[in-house]
C-alpha cells in the first residue's frame, strides 16, 4: 500500500507499508544516496523522515561533502 509523499528540506519521499513487518517506510527519492526511514505508527512518519534528512545533511557536514539535490 502506498501512501502520500512527504516533503521536506527539499527532499520527497513516498511512503509505504509493509504488512509483513506491520511498519511504514520510504526512501528519499531522487537521490543515489540512501536516506531511509521507518515508523511502526502512521503519525510518526514525517517526523521520522525529517530526522533522516537531518542526519544525512549532517553526516556530509562532518565529513566535507555536498550533500546530493533532488
Amino acid at each position: 500500500m502506498e501512501k502520500p509523499q512527504l516533503r521536506y528540506k527539499g527532499y520527497t519521499a513516498k511512503v509505504r507499508f509493509s504488512a509483513e513487518d506491520g511498519v511504514f517506510y520510504g526512501k528519499a527519492e531522487e537521490i543515489s544516496s540512501l536516506v531511509l526511514f521507518e515508523a511502526e505508527r502512521e503519525e510518526q512518519l514525517e517526523k521520522a523522515f525529517c530526522e533522516a534528512v537531518d542526519g544525512y545533511l549532517a553526516f556530509c557536514r562532518e565529513h566535507g561533502t555536498e550533500p546530493e539535490k533532488p
